[in-house]
C-alpha cells in the first residue's frame, strides 16, 4: 500500500472518545521522571508515552505503569547520542550493526512494559552520501526492524519531522513516509503521524489523516506556533479531534508538547475528553 489515494476515508461513527496520553519528556517537567506517571495518571491520562525507556530499569519503569494503571503506548528505538545533537541513527551508514542491536534492545524494553509500538527515528541525513545510497540504507534497517519486531508482536512506526526544529532532518513529509513503506512491503510497518510537525511541512491535515488512515498508527499534538498545547495556536483542535474521532481512529494521540506554563494548568484542552 503506497497512500496514494485522492478520495477522503469514508467517515464513521465511534462512540469511543480520543484517547489521549501524556509524554512524560515533555509534560511535567516540574517534577523528576518517576514522579510523572503519578502527575500523569491524576490529571485523568490513562496511557503515556516518552522517547526514551532506556536510562531507567524495565522494573522501575512497569511498576509505575503498574501502580498507577496506566498503558505504555509508545517509546523510541535507540537513536544515538541525543545530548550530541543525533536525531536518529537509520540513516547512518557506519550504525548498522548499532541499529540492529537497538532494535533488540527496544524489544526487551517494550516487551517488559506491555508496549505494543516503537518507533524509528531515521536521524539527520548525513552530508556527501548519495541520497539513493541513503535511502537503501533506510529501506534495509526498517526491513530488519519490522520483521524483528513483528515476531515480538510490536509494530514499527516511523515519524515525519519537520526541518524548521531539526534541520536536515531524513524524513520529513507524510507521502515519504508512505512510499518508504511501500518499498519496504511489510504490513508491521505504520506512519506516526504528528499534527505539528505536518502542519509545519505541508498543512492539509483533516484530508491528509482521514486519505492514509489505515497506515497511521499513532498521532501526536501540539500546537503552531511555539509547539504548545491545543488551543495556544493556529491548529483547530476541537475540529480535528472530531475528525478523527468521527473517522474511526481508535488509537492513541500522545501529547508531545512543551507546556507554555505549569503543565497542570494548561490541560483546559484535555478536559471534554476525560470520562
Amino acid at each position: 500500500m503506497d497512500g496514494r489515494n485522492d478520495g477522503v476515508a469514508p467517515v464513521k461513527e465511534n462512540t469511543d472518545m480520543p484517547k489521549f496520553a501524556a509524554n512524560l519528556t515533555m509534560l511535567y517537567n516540574e517534577v523528576d521522571f518517576l514522579e510523572r506517571f503519578a502527575a500523569a495518571a491524576k490529571d485523568g491520562f490513562k496511557g503515556v508515552e516518552y522517547l526514551f525507556p532506556y536510562p531507567y530499569s524495565s522494573a522501575q519503569l512497569a511498576e509505575q505503569l503498574h501502580q498507577h494503571k496506566l498503558t505504555q503506548v509508545l517509546h523510541n528505538l535507540p537513536a544515538g547520542d541525543w545530548g550530541k545533537s543525533e536525531r536518529g541513527i537509520a540513516v547512518l551508514p557506519d550504525r548498522v550493526g548499532e541499529f540492529q542491536d537497538g532494535v533488540g534492545r527496544a524489544i526487551e524494553y517494550a516487551t517488559a512494559l506491555g508496549c505494543k509500538q516503537v518507533n524509528c527515528l531515521a536521524g539527520i541525513a548525513p552530508q556527501g552520501v548519495d541520497p539513493g545510497k541513503l535511502r537503501e540504507l533506510f529501506v534495509a534497517n526498517l526491513k530488519f526492524a519490522a520483521a524483528k519486531l513483528q515476531q515480538a508482536g510490536i509494530r514499527l512506526l516511523i515519524e515525519p519531522i519537520n526541518t524548521f526544529d531539526i534541520p536536515g532532518f531524513y524524513l520529513n513529509r507524510t507521502q515519504q513516509a508512505l512510499d518508504l513503506i511501500a518499498e519496504v512491503g511489510s504490513d508491521n510497518l505504520f506512519v506516526q503521524y504528528d499534527i505539528y510537525h505536518m502542519q509545519r511541512m505541508e498543512g492539509e491535515l483533516a484530508n491528509t489523516i482521514a486519505r492514509n488512515l489505515g497506515r497511521i498508527a499513532h498521532l501526536q499534538i501540539a500546537d503552531n506556533p511555539g509547539r504548545n498545547e491545543p488551543g495556544t495556536g493556529e491548529i483547530n483542535y476541537p475540529f480535528l479531534f472530531g475528525f478523527i474521532d468521527r473517522g474511526g481512529y481508535d488509537g492513541w494521540i500522545g501529547a508531545e508538547y512543551k507546556p507554555a506554563g505549569a503543565t497542570r494548568a494548561g490541560l483546559g484542552w484535555l478536559k471534554p475528553y476525560l470520562n
